[in-house]
């Protein structure tokens, strides 16, 4: 019964965009395309390896939620590049 109850709580616990919590496996089961680049606080790009075979890409947003993003989706490189851009000294 416990076993039961352990694996229906970690499945539930698996929402669109969501970040699961483990090193073995790939944290991001589902992807959103999109989001609001002003609600972004932190981005992490995970590259693959040997926990996961595609590239991770999960967003902090300024509310403390961890989202995945769609590493594929046009806007989500954009952010990536925007991010990654280095800024002019003024």
């Amino acid at each position: 019964m416990l076993m039961l109850l352990l694996l229906l709580v970690a499945t539930h616990r698996q929402a669109t965009g969501a970040v699961l919590a483990t090193e073995l496996r790939c944290q991001c089961p589902k992807t959103i395309p999109r989001i609001n680049f002003e609600e972004i606080q932190s981005l992490k790009v995970t590259t693959p390896g040997p926990h996961c075979t595609q590239t991770e890409v999960i967003a902090t947003l300024k509310n403390g939620q961890d989202v995945c993003l769609n590493p594929e989706a046009p806007l989500v490189q954009r952010i990536i590049q925007k991010i990654l851009k280095p800024t002019r000294p003024s």
